[in-house]
């Protein structure tokens, strides 16, 4: 196996802190030394720490090193759960019948653990009083509180007000 030595180009240090394979400081030796150390076990000498004084080396195979932080990263990853943002969509004038269908498919998807972006759109002349769609964005925030909190609250985008949901 070969030895890998990245020094630091500002550092240029004679001397380093070893710590071995098996996680023991070996205190301060010669940079030489320290490349034989590794050498002759058929490790790495990977510096850990360029900006300590002096740099602290570790001897190591830095191959399975790689390996086993690769496969870490994969699993973190998997475990990991992304949040999708649904959206419902209505009008100032939307009745409130469809309004409370509306409701109740993002209580199920706030349950799901997924985000919900509520957004009222304007036409013509219904944006002279955004007043009804914050009524109307409030009033979906009580309905979902037990399921949801407000993360975003009512606000102007364009011709539309929207708010956001998280779930609880």
């Amino acid at each position: 196996m070969s030895v890998n030595y990245r020094i630091n180009q500002q550092i240029r240090a004679h001397e380093v802190r070893l710590i071995d394979e098996e996680g023991e400081n070996r205190g301060v030796i010669p940079l030489e030394k320290a490349i034989e150390y590794a050498r002759n076990r058929g490790l790495d000498l990977v510096e850990v720490s360029p900006n300590a004084n002096p740099p602290v080396t570790r001897v190591m195979d830095y191959g399975k090193f790689r390996y086993r932080q690769a496969k870490k990263e994969r699993e973190a990853r998997k475990s990991q759960k992304q949040v999708e943002v649904k959206e419902i969509r209505f009008r100032p004038k939307t009745t409130d019948h469809h309004r409370n269908i509306y409701v109740r498919r993002a209580r199920g998807w706030l349950e799901d653990g997924n985000k919900v972006k509520v957004r009222i759109r304007f036409r013509g002349r219904e944006i002279t009083y955004p007043e009804i769609a914050r009524e109307q964005l409030e009033e979906v925030a009580e309905q979902l509180s037990d399921v949801g909190k407000v993360e975003s609250p009512p606000k102007m985008e364009g011709r539309s007000m929207l708010m956001i949901l998280a779930p609880d």
